[in-house]
């Protein structure tokens, strides 16, 4: 490979964190603050649609615990309201990112609902505080926690995690404004993507 193609292909895999980028780190932060502050234009159809095929994802992986799941998404809508729910459909589980915007990669909660039962796990976990040892796993920036109901969120030290994890999330969620349900991968998608 030629020195130009490498040195090309170096830049435009780590562009906005190369030094030698034009776009400084200040720029990439503007971008990522007002990506956050981005009102949702989605109309109502297309929200109920996308609220729709999240419900039927649910009672497909998980019909025993529809309502934990519904319950434990309004209570999370109710604190977050701005925040965008991106949506993913994997083997056997429904997965639902809570992000500050349209970016999964960016979200700092996150459901699992499948035969199992709902986990509620933290991106950044390793950072967080957790006296109580209620974070389950040994991953490096993931760790979960079973939620039997929705009234677990509202124990203090689980609460606390929440708001813990909302604080140190280096995107902020817009001060206002209604986040959008996006279906991002769903095997509907994927067949109409491979024919």
């Amino acid at each position: 490979m030629s020195r130009r193609k490498h040195l090309r292909r170096r830049t435009l895999r780590y562009e906005p964190f190369c030094a030698a980028s034009a776009i400084s780190r200040r720029t990439v932060d503007k971008k990522l603050f007002m990506s956050a502050s981005k009102p949702n234009t989605r109309s109502p159809a297309e929200r109920r649609a996308a609220e729709a095929e999240l419900r039927e994802l649910i009672f497909r992986f998980a019909p025993a615990h529809e309502q934990v799941m519904a319950a434990v998404r309004r209570h999370l809508r109710k604190r977050l309201p701005t925040a965008h729910e991106l949506v993913y459909e994997y083997r056997d589980v429904a997965v639902i990112s809570i992000s500050p915007n349209e970016h999964g990669y960016e979200g700092i909660l996150v459901l699992r609902a499948g035969a199992k039962g709902v986990e509620l796990c933290f991106n950044r976990a390793n950072e967080l505080p957790d006296p109580t040892k209620l974070l389950q796993g040994s991953g490096k920036q993931v760790r979960s926690m079973p939620v039997e109901d929705a009234s677990m969120l509202k124990r203090p030290e689980v609460a606390r995690l929440i708001e813990e994890a909302i604080a140190r999330n280096p995107v902020p969620f817009a001060r206002a404004g209604r986040g959008a349900v996006v279906i991002r991968s769903t095997s509907a998608a994927q067949r109409r993507r491979a024919s």
